[in-house]
């Protein structure tokens, strides 16, 4: 049976010289892509243990046998011409089919937990969006009980404005925001973390 909530994950193909290219300017190609295949797991296991429906958006192209099992996960391909586009498709095709509360997440995350994405779901019964913060100005998560296009629109993706703007549009809406998080783009988010620093940069 369909659950009213739906989790979207947002990936990106796990390819050398494509993945966090950014951080690979100081650990190169090889570690970031190790880094990233992380990362993918770990959203990969708190994802399974939301309970909502879920499913993967691929950057290029779905993948048969990967991590994210088909029978728990539906499989899309991301589809528009900038990230706005897809988070827009993505989150129109989920209520097309009659779920009631979606939220998105990406996949370079490392200290979100199943608690707290299940913990979205809850606050979205009494508001019309979360927000996740993100601490480079973005956020990590979005949550809404129905669509509001204006979100995915005349955004400057990946810049310390998204979340501003993103709320400007929201004015008159009950927004909850969350605790603030940091997602691993470049070198500077990973030195805090000791697991990814023992496993994949300090053993080279």
């Amino acid at each position: 049976m369909q659950s009213k909530n739906l989790l979207l994950i947002f990936t990106r193909n796990p390819e050398l010289g494509k993945a966090k290219t950014r951080l690979a300017k100081t650990v190169g190609d090889a570690t970031a892509l190790e880094i990233y295949t992380f990362l993918l797991q770990k959203t990969k296991e708190i994802s399974t243990s939301v309970s909502a429906d879920k499913a993967v958006y691929y950057s290029v192209k779905i993948r048969k046998n990967d991590i994210w099992d088909a029978s728990i996960f539906q499989k899309h391909q991301q589809k528009g011409e900038d990230l706005g586009a897809r988070m827009y498709n993505a989150f129109q095709n989920g209520f097309d089919k009659g779920y009631q509360n979606i939220i998105i997440i990406g996949s370079d995350l490392y200290d979100l937990s199943s608690k707290e994405i299940d913990n979205a779901f809850t606050e979205l019964e009494s508001s019309d969006v979360v927000i996740g913060p993100a601490i480079d100005g973005g956020y990590y998560l979005l949550g809404m009980s129905k669509l509001h296009a204006k979100v995915f629109k005349n955004k400057d993706w990946g810049t310390e404005t998204v979340r501003k703007d993103t709320l400007d549009d929201l004015i008159g809406k009950k927004v909850k925001l969350l605790v603030e998080k940091n997602d691993i783009d470049v070198y500077e988010d990973i030195v805090d973390i000791p697991e990814i620093m023992e496993t994949f940069i300090n053993t080279k």
